[in-house]
C-alpha cells in the first residue's frame, strides 16, 4: 500500500463524458480519460483492506459480490499509484486476458464491493484504473504476440468468438494446443461485435486483440455456421475436443395480439443491423433498422434496452419510451441489500441521460407491460396498449410474488418497437447438431463444462444463461482448464 492515507486525502475522480448533446452526433466512444498523473493518484485511494471484497468473486444472497475473475485489484492499484505501469499490466493480465473489454462494458462488480466505497461512499475507480493500464500497454507496445514455445499435437475447435469463446481459445492456445475458432458472422467478437453498440465498445478494440491472437497461432474461420453450412460431424471428426460458446441469443418474445405487425424487432437484431451497416458503409447502404423520425417504444429496462434508447436517439428518433416491468428501484441501498452485494439502486445510464437531454424526460415507465400492439391498414405498428402492473403474492404456500395487471391501461403511439425482454437460452440448433442435452432453461446441460457428448464442452452464456462479459471470461478460463485436463490428463492452466 503506497499511500495509507490516500483514500482520506484524494477524492474519487473518473473520466469526463462528452455532453449528451455532443456525443449523440456519432457512434464513437465518449469518455475522455484522466491525465496519467491524476489516474495514478486514483490508485492511491485503494486502502489495501484486510479482506479485499473487490476481488472476492463471492456469491452473496444469490448475487455476485466482487470480481468473478478474482483480479488482484489492490496489487495493481498500488502499482498504478507508484507509476509502475509495466508491472501493473503484468499483474492485471495474470487474471484477465481481455481488460480492454471489461474496462469498457463491465458494470464494475468490484467497485460495488469496494471497502472504500462502503466507508466513504466513493469506491476506488477500479474500472478506469484497469482501462488506463491496458491502454498504456497498447500505447507502449507491451502487448505483442507471444506464441507458445511448443505444441502438444492436440487440436481444439471453439464454436463462437464471443468473450467466452475468445477466452477459452486464448488459454488453450497458450497451453500449446492448436485452436480453431469458428464464427458464423462475418466479423469476430460475437456479442462484443454485434450485441454491444459502438459507443460502448468501438470495434477496432476487438480487431486489435484478435490480430494478436492470430499472430499467436489461433485460426479464425468466419461465415462458419456450425449446424448450418458446416456439419457438426465434420468438426467433431477433425478435432480432439470441441467447445461450444455460442451465447444465449434466443430472444424472449412478447406474445400479444398484433405481434405480427411490421416495425416490431428484437433488440439484438436492431443493434446488429445498426453496427453492421455502420462498419460496412457508414450507414450508406441503408440496411440498418432506422429510427429516424420515428416514435420508438423499447420494451425492457436492462442494459440492452438502454442501448436501444441510445441508438435510436443517435439515429434521430422523434420520441422514445422505455417500458420496465419492475418497480422503480430506490435511490439508496435498503437494509435487505447490504454491502458488499450488488446495489439494487436506481441507475440512469447513458441512453436515459441522452433522452433526458434531448426530450426533457426520463424515457422509462415502470411497472408496465404491453397488452396489445395496434397496426394500421398497411400492417405497420402504430401504437401499443400498455397495462400497469403491481407486485402481488401469487402463491400463498411459498410466498412467491409476481407482477400482475392492476386493470389500469393506457396507449402509446409508436411506429418502431424494439423488444429487449432478455433471452431464454441458446439457439438450440447448434446444440441439436452436436446432440448435447439442454436444460429446462434452454442452456446446455453439463458436468464441469463437459456436455453429455464425449469430447464436447460448453462455456459462457450458452451454459450459464444470459450474463455479463466478465462472467463469460471466467467461464472461458475455467472451461479451458477442464478441456486441457481431458486432453493431457492434467492441467497447469
Amino acid at each position: 500500500m503506497g499511500k495509507p492515507t490516500g483514500f482520506m486525502e484524494i477524492d474519487r475522480r473518473t473520466s469526463t463524458e462528452l455532453p449528451p448533446e455532443e456525443r449523440i452526433k456519432n457512434f464513437n466512444e465518449f469518455h475522455l480519460p484522466l491525465p496519467q498523473d491524476e489516474q495514478q493518484a486514483q490508485g492511491a485511494r485503494c486502502m489495501d483492506c484486510g479482506v479485499p471484497f473487490c476481488q472476492s468473486g463471492m456469491m452473496i444472497g444469490g448475487m455476485a459480490s466482487g470480481c468473478p475473475l478474482n483480479n488482484l485489484i489492490p496489487e495493481w492499484n498500488d502499482l498504478v499509484y507508484q507509476g509502475k505501469w509495466d508491472l501493473a499490466l503484468h499483474r492485471l493480465m495474470s487474471t484477465n486476458r481481455f481488460p480492454e473489454f471489461t474496462s469498457r462494458v463491465c458494470p464494475a462488480l468490484c467497485e460495488a464491493a469496494c471497502t472504500c466505497g462502503y466507508t466513504t461512499g466513493a469506491p476506488v475507480s477500479v474500472k478506469e484504473n484497469e482501462h488506463a493500464i491496458i491502454e498504456y500497454g497498447y500505447e507502449h507496445d507491451l502487448l505483442v504476440p507471444c506464441p507458445p514455445p511448443t505444441r502438444t499435437g492436440k487440436t481444439v475447435a471453439v464454436v463462437g468468438s464471443g468473450p467466452a469463446g475468445l477466452a477459452v481459445a486464448d488459454y488453450l492456445n497458450k497451453r500449446g494446443h492448436s485452436v480453431t475458432v469458428y464464427e458464423r458472422e462475418d466479423r469476430l467478437g460475437g456479442l462484443l461485435m454485434y450485441g454491444i453498440p459502438n459507443m460502448k465498445l468501438e470495434k477496432q478494440v476487438i480487431d486489435r486483440r484478435t490480430d494478436i491472437m492470430k499472430a499467436e497461432g489461433i485460426s479464425f474461420v468466419t461465415g462458419a455456421d456450425i449446424g448450418g453450412n458446416v456439419s457438426a460431424d465434420e468438426i467433431l471428426g477433425s478435432h480432439d475436443a470441441v467447445v461450444l460458446a455460442c451465447g444465449a441469443k434466443q430472444a424472449r418474445d412478447i406474445e400479444v395480439p398484433g405481434r405480427d405487425a411490421q416495425g416490431i424487432y428484437f433488440a439484438v437484431d436492431d443493434l446488429t443491423s445498426v453496427t453492421r451497416s455502420l462498419l460496412d458503409s457508414g450507414f450508406a447502404d441503408g440496411r440498418a433498422i432506422s429510427a429516424e423520425g420515428k416514435k420508438v417504444l423499447v420494451i425492457g429496462g436492462g442494459d440492452t434496452g438502454n442501448d436501444c434508447v441510445g441508438t435510436a436517439i443517435r439515429q434521430g428518433c422523434s420520441s422514445v419510451v422505455q417500458l420496465e416491468m419492475m418497480p422503480c428501484p430506490p435511490t439508496e441501498r435498503t437494509p435487505a441489500n447490504a454491502w458488499p452485494e450488488w446495489p439494487k439502486v436506481l441507475k440512469t445510464d447513458y441512453g436515459q441521460q441522452e433522452a433526458i437531454a434531448v426530450f426533457g424526460n426520463d424515457p422509462r415507465i415502470y411497472q408496465t407491460t404491453v397488452k396489445e400492439f395496434y397496426k394500421n391498414e398497411a400492417g405497420q405498428v402504430c401504437g401499443a396498449l400498455i397495462s400497469k402492473l403491481e407486485s402481488k403474492v401469487v402463491d400463498e404456500a411459498t410466498g412467491r410474488r409476481a407482477m400482475v395487471p392492476t386493470g389500469e391501461e393506457f396507449t402509446v403511439d409508436c411506429d418502431l418497437v424494439l423488444i429487449a425482454a432478455g433471452f431464454t437460452g441458446c439457439q438450440p440448433y447448434v446444440a441439436d447438431a452436436f446432440g448435447v442435452d439442454l436444460t429446462r432453461r434452454g442452456t446446455v446441460a453439463d458436468t464441469m463444462y463437459a456436455t453429455s457428448v464425449p469430447k464436447v464442452f460448453c462455456c459462457g452464456d450458452m451454459r450459464r444463461g444470459q450474463s455479463l462479459v466478465v462472467w463469460a471470461l471466467r467461464e472461458g478460463r475455467d472451461a479451458a482448464a477442464e478441456v486441457d485436463k481431458s486432453l493431457m490428463g492434467y492441467t497447469n492452466l
